[in-house]
């Protein structure tokens, strides 16, 4: 995969020659690199193009906003794989050089010239380089229908740096630099690295092996069964179900605090380790180790000063006495990358892992990431990612030469918006939908962080104090132990983004937050109370509960039919709802109380709403739950469905039922025309 002697006459080579001419260089550069990393060359094109699979100058015909049909050539495509397009900083005095915006030695904290990386970060470079990106963008999206959306966006700066981006959901909606913001630009000094090559290598042969939620999801399942046995000994052993659950979710973040460095690495792996052979000192170490976490301080435990972790989660911090093979399971996944883990899932194989009756068929079923993300793109990231890419970045482009202090400060306005946006997940459960949503936007921030760094430098960056941080992402949740663990989740998630991208965390670790409620979302009521005729009136004063105001709202609401909820909540749960919601008919389905809720609100006087998606089951299409959605639709105030998908495959609603279908509808207030996808 390249000797060390060709590397090096490689970067030589090819350094010597940057800032010549893209056009005439990029093929011979990327059949070098070819040569080098023992990659098979691209085949010669076909004239007809429906053979065109790996090859330079791949023709394209594609659409423009306006509906303008233009045709294109990708530098170089392989199926499957990636959309390669290639752009070199342009000669000095050349007929294709960028103007460079002058230097303003009075803009206030920000140096005239930034050093990016291993080079000179001229604003120009960066621009073209960005242009590339949006070019690559509109190819795969010209590609035919049966080519499917290629995971990878590769841009080239001939002679220099390579900037990747991955997608792979197969939606092409969200391509985000990979494998992060620290890691995504390769330069070609990085060629010395094996993994590096290893990386580009794995982009042309087997792109989907570096899907990160592969790896993760068995890793996290691994885990998740070692849980389960632990928790199933204990529940054998007499204890209840409850403080099992928050002890070992104390003590997987404890694993998880270590494989971040947030505890010395290794360290809660060597307590583990040294408690198989004296079980008895395993609880009292434990507690003593929590304690310090709680507070911060010198720990005994570990003979280290220990960062303050607060938040409530060691609030309290009673550990259960465990025999030695229960020990055993925990070292076994405290052995584990524990930044490895899929926190999308995490949440619900944790809550299988935790439950009596799920132990049994744990990991059998859980919601697919990519599904999660098709209706959270939908609903949140896509009015984001329009409102940055057209609006803000327009901006920058008009403004960065004439008055790059408001170039700057467009970025940093869209940036405080972007952290200070609110999501309710109103039926969040273990909370996979709300970290998807956390990642999908600590992404686009990504972005904008970068783009903030290419005008302005560190200077720049280092006054950016607002991010987008979990206390924003709320959750409703009629099952405390989920609640508890869509916590979790949240801060798994992160904590993890953070230390990935170079973010800071400050103490405490984690904040005592409150954006997760243990609540009915669709029935409130007083509490119960004899009748004057002596019965006993379980829901008195019925009523729709509040929700948060948000930004938007997005979740999963049960899958029950109209006709089943009074046989699964007791007559008298049933009434209370229907008295608490009159205009909604008796026969819709369960999921549709969430769903005109949140068309309520989208068209409340004085809303911050501007979206709402819901997984609801098919029959959504189907007469009484249709109703619903058309009182909305031709209402005085009427909201549009923005997306449909009608038919979609689901995972069992639960462990004994079918597989299900189910439909996903995205909502905005308005009259609009939307989109009906098929899958």
């Amino acid at each position: 995969m390249g000797d060390a002697a060709a590397i090096e006459t490689f970067i030589t080579r090819w350094r010597a020659n940057e800032g010549g001419a893209e056009r005439a260089n990029y093929v011979l550069f990327l059949t070098e690199l070819c040569t080098l990393l023992d990659l098979p060359q691209p085949d010669p094109a076909d004239a007809s193009h429906t053979r065109n699979d790996y090859v330079f100058e791949r023709a394209v015909t594609f659409k423009d906003e306006a509906g303008k049909s233009g045709h294109g050539r990708i530098d170089l495509y392989k199926r499957g794989a990636f959309v390669l397009e290639a752009k070199q900083s342009r000669e000095p005095g050349g007929k294709k050089e960028v103007a460079l915006p002058a230097e303003q030695p009075g803009l206030p904290g920000f140096a005239p010239t930034q050093i990016r990386g291993r080079r000179s970060a001229q604003r120009g470079w960066d621009v073209l380089m960005r242009n590339a990106r949006e070019q690559a963008e509109q190819y795969a999206r010209a590609l035919p229908t049966e080519h499917g959306w290629p995971p990878f966006i590769i841009v080239a700066d001939v002679g220099h740096a390579f900037e990747i981006f991955a997608d792979f959901s197969g939606q092409g909606k969200n391509y985000r630099q990979f494998p992060d913001r620290s890691g995504y630009r390769i330069y070609l000094d990085d060629l010395r690295d094996e993994g590096v090559r290893a990386r580009l290598r794995a982009m042309w042969l087997d792109p989907h092996s570096l899907d990160p939620a592969k790896h993760a999801a068995a890793v996290t399942r691994d885990i998740a069964r070692r849980l389960a046995h632990v928790s199933k000994l204990l529940e054998e052993r007499g204890y209840q179900p409850e403080p099992v659950a928050h002890f070992l979710m104390r003590c997987l973040f404890t694993m998880f605090a270590e494989d971040t460095g947030l505890l010395e690495p290794g360290s809660f792996t060597d307590v583990l380790a040294d408690a198989r052979n004296a079980p008895d000192s395993f609880a009292p170490m434990l507690e003593d180790l929590w304690r310090t976490m709680d507070t911060g301080g010198f720990s005994p435990v570990l003979r280290k000063t220990i960062r303050k972790f607060n938040g409530g989660l060691f609030a309290e911090r009673t550990a259960i006495p465990l025999h030695k093979e229960e020990i055993g399971e925990l070292y076994e996944a405290a052995r584990h990358v524990w930044t490895e883990v899929e926190p999308a899932i995490f949440g619900t194989l944790l809550e299988q892992a935790l439950d009596k009756v799920e132990r049994k068929r744990l990991g059998a079923h859980y919601t697919p990431r990519a599904y999660v993300e098709r209706l959270v793109i939908a609903t949140i990231i896509e009015p984001l990612q329009r409102e940055w890419e057209t609006e803000v970045l327009g901006t920058v482009e008009r403004e960065r030469s004439a008055d790059p202090q408001g170039a700057i400060r467009a970025v940093h306005d869209f940036h405080e918006k972007l952290a200070a946006t609110r999501v309710l997940d109103p039926a969040c459960g273990t909370g996979n939908f709300l970290y998807v949503a956390l990642e999908l936007m600590k992404r686009l921030e990504g972005d904008v962080l970068e783009v903030l760094a290419d005008l302005g430098g560190q200077e720049a960056l280092a006054l950016e104090t607002a991010t987008v941080h979990p206390r924003n992402f709320l959750g409703l949740e009629l099952n405390p132990r989920a609640a508890a663990i869509a916590e979790l989740v949240l801060w798994l998630g992160y904590l993890q983004w953070q230390m990935r991208n170079g973010g800071q965390i400050a103490d405490p670790v984690l904040e005592r937050l409150s954006n997760i409620t243990a609540m009915d979302a669709v029935l409130k009521h007083d509490p119960g109370r004899m009748r004057d005729d002596g019965t006993f009136d379980e829901f008195p004063n019925p009523r729709r509960p509040d929700w948060p105001q948000t930004d938007y709202i997005v979740g999963n609401p049960p899958f029950i039919a109209g006709q089943d909820f009074r046989s699964r909540f007791g007559e008298s749960y049933a009434l209370a709802l229907w008295r608490a919601n009159p205009k909604i008919n008796k026969s819709a389905d369960f999921v549709m109380y969430w769903w005109d809720r949140a068309a309520g609100r989208l068209t409340e006087k004085g809303t911050r709403l501007k979206r709402f998606g819901f997984v609801t089951t098919n029959s959504i299409t189907q007469e009484f739950s249709r109703r619903v959605m058309a009182a909305r639709m031709d209402a005085r105030a009427p909201i549009s469905l923005v997306m449909a998908i009608p038919d979609h495959p689901w995972t069992k609603a639960t462990t004994d039922a079918a597989a299900v279908r189910i439909a996903m509808t995205v909502a905005e207030a308005g009259v609009h025309e939307g989109r009906v996808l098929e899958v």
